[in-house]
């Protein structure tokens, strides 16, 4: 009963004691309801900052492709910035590449098209209904989308 409480009193002082049991092989001691969702909620997160980043990268591919009068230094450097993190979650955690499937990339594709009409003020019956682009064209550091025209 102490390890719960002292979980929702002091996270810190309940990780860094749940650990110490750990390493000391004390396993009947530990607090494992709250480690198991404490590696959940971390996994979850991980998701979500992939799909983040894969939206944030989207977003500038369709700047990029439906303003090429606006492109600058920014756009390119903020597409760069996501795909290395991208990588680096993807390296750090290959398994999170089955996550990048069609429909993750659907349903991000449209919540970076209402984020490029919010912003940029073009017609949303610019942009395709569904991605354009293919994972190896998003994860490919040397490929942009062409202009429209």
């Amino acid at each position: 009963m102490t390890e719960i409480l002292a979980y929702d009193a002091d996270f810190h002082a309940w990780a860094i004691h749940n650990a110490r049991l750990l390493r000391a092989g004390q396993l009947s001691q530990v607090d494992a309801e709250h480690i198991a969702e404490e590696l959940e909620g971390m996994s979850a997160s991980e998701r979500r900052e992939l799909l983040n980043r894969l939206q944030v990268l989207l977003l500038h591919f369709l700047k990029y492709q439906y303003q090429p009068e606006r492109r600058g230094r920014s756009w390119l450097l903020t597409i760069s910035h996501q795909r290395t993190a991208i990588e680096r979650l993807l390296e750090e955690s290959p398994s999170l590449k089955a996550r990048l499937d069609d429909d993750a990339i659907a349903r991000v594709y449209a919540k970076s098209v209402r984020e490029v009409v919010i912003e940029t003020d073009l017609d949303l019956h610019l942009f395709p209904i569904g991605c354009p682009y293919d994972l190896a064209q998003i994860l490919n550091e040397d490929w942009l989308p062409e202009s429209e025209s």
